[in-house]
């Protein structure tokens, strides 16, 4: 264990707090520890939850199986605590919530329910949609965890301790900013921000827990921006976190030196967009700590950029083209100049990258095959400026994947109005990808299967009558698949007709900030194949263009 009293090398466990005169709280992520380890959202609830002297969190994880869940630390029963708090990440997990609350003993169902335990929800999918998984939970917090989630535990736990009961806490609290108590709430939920959150991020999260069990092995994760400028239409992350925020430099360092981690894995939706980019893996270079990025802008790559990241021994370099070809990538707002993309391979393959990584999503609406013979002309340029890169060498970019998924329209975005592809539309879409990439040596196509794209939709597009379905997926012998057959419920009315304007989403008992009309007008210009502008460096409140601007403003 390092000297920083949040962070827990390998094996190693934080100390456990006594339970006398604390609330105990479960803190559940609802898939195996591997994964859980390598998502940052739960450890800055935990912390959050640790610093509380009010509070006893404990960690639990769920591996599947028919054995009653158990704390990871202490191996405390689920079943002992009366606060189980969830952690949701990924649409699939609402199955996970079923099986991890019945294999306790405990209802899945709210109504079922009397007394303790308090069953809580958090999470991006509890703000994206929480109406899916609703029967279950007792209270959501809807927003950011920083913004008053630990405050909301600490009544809680002078409630419990006071003597009082479950209801009357839940009753008292429906009312406040970040709070969704289902039946009891009376209008929308207003979303949970940090104050003064525009522009600035003063408490990125980071890892707490740094293992070889996790997905990203021995890597401390460290949060360098939240939110997105650029206003991709299907990317609800740009959406549901504005304003974009950058964490200072000084904060990320006194983590690093706190952590001493052997590697740091920088997260953001922009980190070319972070002004401190190179300073900060320079000063991480200098301290003998390595690192590792995720997907990055072509036009965010600076020469120099790229020879710091060659020289200090990254091989691979990753890149978002999203949309098969110029028309489609104009359509969803992909601002993307294609021969800055170009010349970013083709200075790779001269510094001797060996390997580039292309991302893609099919399933546009409107899509055809001529998007789909564009992107193997450009496929063709790209193995170009590979091979005009490398020059007489032998040494070059010598392995291109073209990773394709799916388009999931998600809720607080333009394509929430979107049809779905249909299972054979989109198989179809894959297909001609790897029709393009076969011929060309040295590419391969790795592509999602639709039939799991499309269960995705479908949990994040439903209502209530989705917990129907996950309780019987839940089953002993069931799966999603067993379970759609048995559904009452046809799929294709969530996941395959176009939204009229005014329809009313289940999502719509929430506020994330972004005005509808301006979603509505979004999706009307992806229709005409018009891009719209980005976020720009001045404040939400000179701009207003999303409507955050207005929205982030004290209520008078």
């Amino acid at each position: 264990m390092s000297d920083n009293p949040h962070i827990y090398y390998g094996r190693d466990r934080p100390a456990l707090k006594e339970w006398g005169g604390r609330l105990p709280v479960a803190l559940v992520f609802a898939q195996p520890s591997k994964v859980a380890l390598s998502t940052l959202g739960w450890q800055v609830v935990w912390k959050l939850l640790n610093d509380c002297p009010e509070i006893a969190v404990e960690r639990f994880f769920w591996e599947g199986g028919d054995e009653p869940p158990v704390a990871y630390d202490s191996g405390r029963e689920l079943s002992e605590f009366p606060v189980i708090a969830f952690s949701l990440n990924f649409e699939e997990e609402i199955k996970g919530l079923v099986e991890v609350l019945g294999r306790a003993g405990v209802p899945a169902r709210r109504d079922d329910r009397n007394g303790w335990p308090l069953v809580l929800a958090g999470g991006p999918l509890a703000f994206l949609n929480p109406a899916p998984v609703a029967p279950a939970i007792d209270l959501f917090w809807v927003g950011e965890a920083e913004a008053g989630f630990d405050t909301l535990l600490v009544d809680l736990a002078s409630h419990v301790l006071d003597g009082g009961e479950p209801g009357d806490f839940v009753a008292a609290v429906a009312q406040r900013v970040g709070v969704y108590a289902p039946g009891l709430t009376s209008g929308t939920v207003r979303r949970a921000l940090p104050e003064n959150a525009n522009r600035t991020l003063p408490e990125p999260g980071h890892s707490c827990f740094v293992s070889p069990e996790s997905e990203f092995r021995d890597m401390f994760l460290l949060e360098v921006n939240r939110g997105c400028p650029y206003g991709c239409r299907f990317c609800a992350a740009g959406y549901i976190y504005r304003p974009p925020r950058h964490a200072d430099m000084a904060t990320l360092q006194a983590k690093v030196e706190a952590a001493n981690p052997l590697k740091v894995g920088l997260v953001g939706t922009a980190l070319t967009d972070w002004p401190e980019l190179l300073p900060f893996l320079k000063w991480l270079h200098e301290r003998g700590t390595k690192f590792s990025l995720a997907s990055l802008r072509a036009d965010g790559l600076s020469e120099e950029l790229l020879e710091f990241l060659r020289r200090t021994g990254t091989r691979s370099l990753t890149l978002a083209l999203e949309g098969a070809s110029r028309r489609l990538r104009t359509a969803v707002n992909k601002r993307l100049d294609e021969e800055a993309f170009l010349d970013a391979v083709r200075r790779a393959s001269r510094l001797q990258f060996n390997h580039l990584k292309m991302y893609l999503i099919a399933g546009w609406p409107g899509e055809g095959p001529a998007d789909y013979e564009e992107l193997g002309e450009f496929l063709k340029l790209v193995a170009e400026a590979i091979d005009e890169g490398r020059g007489g060498k032998k040494k070059g970019i010598d392995h291109v994947t073209v990773s394709a998924s799916c388009l999931v329209p998600k809720p607080w975005t333009p394509f929430q109005w979107a049809p779905m592809a249909t299972e054979k539309q989109l198989s179809s879409a894959m297909q001609q990808i790897r029709a393009v990439v076969k011929p060309l040596k040295g590419f391969r196509a790795m592509v999602e299967k639709p039939s799991s794209a499309r269960l995705q939709a479908l949990l994040a597009r439903g209502g209530e009558e989705i917990f129907d379905l996950a309780e019987a997926a839940a089953r002993p012998g069931m799966s999603w698949k067993k379970a759609l057959k048995q559904w009452d419920v046809d799929p294709a009315q969530i996941l395959d007709r176009e939204r009229d304007e005014n329809e009313v989403f289940p999502w719509e008992c929430l506020e994330m900030g972004v005005d509808r009309k301006f979603l509505w007008r979004e999706w009307q210009r992806y229709k005409k194949e018009q891009a719209s502008r980005h976020c720009g460096d001045a404040p939400c409140e000179a701009c207003n263009l999303c409507g955050m601007g207005k929205w982030l403003q004290p209520a008078k």
